[in-house]
């Protein structure tokens, strides 16, 4: 397959789940809306394994540090006065961090769809 055809396979990280998610929903936009989705979407996306490597620096350093990543504010802050939920809410975060990123990279692609979806 032509990289040119899917730039996707280009992200780290990406999962086949992501990637039909992404196939799924640019399906209906041409291809300058596709480009522009890219762009739009390459620059939020988050790795699953920086969110691993931000879960692993709560874990030791400050907790929460992950859940600011992805813009969970009211969590971060949670964790960080809680300490992680005396370590337990982070340790749970290292084993779903996928599923943190997975989430977060859903939202960003639906707002990278409807901002490429306006442009004409």
């Amino acid at each position: 397959m032509d990289m040119y055809q899917n730039p996707y396979m280009s992200f780290p990280g990406i999962t086949p789940e992501e990637m039909g998610f992404l196939q799924q929903a640019t399906a209906e936009l041409d291809d300058n809306q596709k480009k522009y989705f890219y762009m739009i979407y390459s620059g939020k996306r988050k790795n699953p394994q920086d969110i691993l490597l931000f879960t692993l620096l709560g874990l030791v350093v400050v907790a929460g540090v992950q859940r600011f990543v992805v813009g969970q504010v009211g969590m971060g802050l949670l964790y960080l006065f809680t300490g992680g939920f005396c370590l337990i809410g982070t340790i749970v975060d290292l084993v779903n961090h996928k599923a943190i990123a997975t989430e977060f990279n859903r939202k960003m692609a639906y707002e990278s769809f409807q901002i490429a979806k306006m442009s004409n």
